[in-house]
């Protein structure tokens, strides 16, 4: 049994949500790599997934990433 239990990063008031389990968190429960946050309220993070479709659409129509073949620009 170890001594020493890992926590994960985050504070009471931080709302995350949980990929893993579909699900809004308050200071994070789950890994990290299982959530995306912190968001200031629970109703922030309930929309965490319609957030990130709404970012992702934005940067694939971003003319500034695109050479317009689809890939991102090469900034060099």
């Amino acid at each position: 049994m170890a001594l020493f239990k890992k926590r994960t990063v985050g504070k009471p008031g931080e709302w995350y949500y949980c990929l893993e389990h579909k699900k809004v968190e308050e200071g994070p429960d789950c890994p990290g790599k299982d959530r995306f946050g912190p968001y200031a309220s629970p109703e922030e993070a309930a929309h965490a997934m319609q957030t990130a479709q709404e970012r992702n659409l934005e940067w694939e129509t971003d003319p500034r990433w695109h050479d317009g073949k689809g890939e991102p620009d090469n900034p060099e």
